[in-house]
């Protein structure tokens, strides 16, 4: 991808799953990568810790630099912390993926408080906390950008049982469209990737069981569940120079999910 090369990007969230597929995608375009994390490593799981060690791994054979940086996205002060920390290490910071983002399951009627906050506090409060740190430093250096939220399919399909969770990715999509305008004029690009299915240690619950793998792969068009690495290449795609007419766009990556599939076969009311 044109434009990378020698650029600096910040990925929340990238210890595992998608977004250590995209600190590594990026790494082999010649990005300079910050690996996000939310727990330490004496706290974390041990899959975690492993699969924190494997990103920063493939990232240094890559050639570029790496770092790994510990911090909530949902607290103010820990994201300022992490902006700042890429900076002094790298120098700029010129491409921001908001990945970070949890979900939980519950009956609309029954999430509590504290779960409905805590998802909505990760999910879109961290984003725009991230965003608005790394637009503060853009417009200081009067450098362009690229800002990059990893939604959902469900920025647009509406999901029972993960109320917050939907909401906090329609949110995301509003985010991107508003923060895309209001900055386009100073270069900075504000885009999303919405992935349907894919398979990532967030969606083990349906991933390690053929039968209801099989379920989920019948309601997508194509048949199957996506990967990592395909979000990944649009992500290094969007944050690329052969993007820099696009903003305020969400791409969808799902395999035709988002074309209502049950409309596949021709009905009426």
């Amino acid at each position: 991808m044109q434009g990378l090369q020698g650029k600096t990007a910040l990925i929340t969230g990238a210890s595992s799953g998608i977004g250590q597929a995209i600190a590594v995608r990026l790494a082999t375009e010649g990005c300079n990568v910050a690996i996000n994390y939310r727990k330490s490593p004496d706290a974390a799981a041990e899959t975690a810790k492993q699969a924190m060690e494997k990103a920063c791994r493939d990232v240094e054979q890559c050639g570029v630099r790496s770092q790994l940086i510990q911090g909530d996205v949902s607290a103010e002060a820990d994201v300022i912390r992490m902006v700042d920390a890429v900076i002094a290490k790298f120098g700029s910071l010129d491409i921001l993926v908001n990945n970070a983002g949890i979900q939980t399951e519950s009956p609309s009627h029954e999430i509590t408080i504290d779960s409905f906050d805590q998802v909505l506090n990760v999910n879109l409060r961290g984003a725009y906390l991230c965003a608005r740190e790394t637009i503060k430093h853009l417009l200081s250096q009067n450098r362009a950008g690229s800002i990059i939220n990893i939604s959902s399919v469900h920025e647009v399909i509406p999901r029972p049982q993960y109320l917050s969770y939907s909401i906090s990715k329609g949110g995301m999509g509003n985010l991107t469209k508003t923060l895309a305008l209001e900055y386009a004029a100073q270069g900075i690009r504000v885009n999303g990737i919405g992935p349907g299915a894919t398979v990532t240690p967030i969606n083990e619950s349906w991933t390690e069981d053929a039968e209801k793998q099989a379920k989920v792969e019948s309601h997508i068009p194509m048949g199957r569940a996506g990967t990592p690495e395909e979000m990944a290449a649009a992500v290094a795609f969007l944050g690329s120079d052969e993007a820099a007419y696009i903003t305020g766009q969400t791409l969808y990556i799902d395999g035709g999910l988002t074309l209502y599939a049950d409309f596949r076969e021709a009905w009426s009311a």
